[in-house]
């Protein structure tokens, strides 16, 4: 019975929330942000320290549920110009080569193989933007120069980052088919054209039709559930191309942004007290989704490397093509470090390398445990960095 019980859905949330809420208290001990405080939390209950809580699959679907609705969230501040840039693009773009060139060549330093060396290349090109988003609209500077080139950047970084996987499972297995990779740059491609232009041509004035019928008059929240429904479909979408789900759900807030209600309740108000419990989680669950126990001495070394390089990387293929395009020194730095966390997208990768062969657990290890270091780092810089400027606004 007392297992049934530590088992079920209620105590498995109510435990899930509890740590959540210990991770406040610790980053607000620390003086950092809150999602410093969750993972470190997850860390500590995790399997790397006390091992009362592991990524089971519930945990895994609630926290994709919050990368998701976070997705969405941040979605709701942004217009689609303020986005989607040729300026974005060629930061994003030297953001990709240059990690991947950088993961490559330390792999082939420490004597891993072919295949390998791709793979950890491949990894190092991801950019978790629901890391930075999160803190960047915890500090209030979603709506900063700096802001819109990291997530116009990073969403195009996700696209990239899907051909550079084509392309490396490709080119690991022996041969390069150019009809796969243009299939992969085709449906990409296609997502985002249609996806944006759905979304700001046809869904934002459907959800404005159905803030205006009857039913919304009579139950305002109908408004709310419907524009969920949008933003979980775009995900879908998203991730049946391979592209992933906060990419979608990203698209589906900007395009809904501009919607102003009259009957509906304001759904941006509904989703933000989704996120706060659903993105509590996510970042709760990439501690404990790491184990530090799984480090051997001949791994350690290549890890510390590894997570210089990634952030060094990152910093300097994004710092470049920003300050060349006009834009300041610090802010061009702040660009590069914001584009650093690797979080679950780098993860995945790992995972798909390990589930095909194509890497060692050694290497899975080093690639999730980097993951996680970048994405403690990038919070803790950029709360710094960012202090003048938010308090000045």
């Amino acid at each position: 019975m007392a297992s049934e019980l530590l088992s079920s859905i209620e105590f498995q949330m109510s435990l899930l929330l509890f740590v959540a809420l210990a991770g406040y208290l610790l980053a607000s001990r620390i003086n950092q942000s809150a999602v410093i405080g969750e993972i470190l939390v997850g860390l500590l209950i995790g399997p790397s320290l006390l091992g009362l809580i592991t990524y089971t699959d519930f945990v895994a679907s609630v926290a994709h549920l919050g990368a998701v609705i976070l997705l969405f969230v941040i979605g709701l501040e942004f217009k689609l110009e303020d986005i989607f840039n040729v300026k974005y693009a060629i930061i994003a773009l030297a953001g990709v080569i240059v990690p991947w060139a950088g993961g490559y060549f330390l792999a082939r330093a420490f004597g891993y193989g072919f295949g390998g060396a791709v793979f950890i290349g491949t990894a190092l090109t991801a950019t978790s933007i629901a890391i930075t988003a999160n803190v960047l609209r915890e500090m209030g500077a979603l709506q900063s120069g700096t802001a819109k080139a990291i997530i116009g950047a990073a969403v195009i970084d996700d696209v990239l980052g899907l051909l550079a996987l084509s392309f490396s499972e490709q080119l690991v297995s022996g041969g390069i088919s150019f009809y796969a990779v243009a299939l992969t740059i085709g449906k990409a491609a296609a997502f985002l054209v249609l996806g944006i232009y759905l979304g700001h041509k046809m869904l934002s004035k459907l959800v404005s039709k159905v803030d205006h019928t009857d039913i919304s008059k009579k139950y305002p929240e109908f408004v709310f559930i419907f524009a969920m429904m949008l933003a979980f479909l775009y995900s879908m979408a998203a991730e049946s191309i391979g592209l992933s789900a906060i990419v979608g759900s990203f698209i589906a807030g900007v395009s809904l942004s501009p919607v102003q209600l009259q009957h509906g309740k304001d759904y941006k108000e509904g989703a933000e007290y989704l996120h706060i419990i659903f993105a509590s989680i996510f970042f709760v669950s990439l501690g404990i989704l790491a184990d530090f126990k799984a480090i051997t001495p001949a791994v350690l070394l290549f890890l510390a490397v590894l997570t210089v390089v990634a952030v060094l990387t990152k910093v300097i293929g994004c710092y470049i093509p920003a300050k060349l395009q006009g834009m300041s020194r610090r802010d061009s730095l702040i660009v590069g470090f914001g584009m650093s966390p690797r979080g679950e997208v780098a993860m995945i990768v790992a995972l798909i390398g390990l589930n095909a062969g194509l890497i060692g657990q050694d290497i899975y290890v080093s690639l999730v445990l980097m993951s996680l270091l970048t994405t403690i780092i990038t919070p803790i810089v950029l709360r710094n960095w960012l202090k003048p400027t938010t308090s000045q606004s």
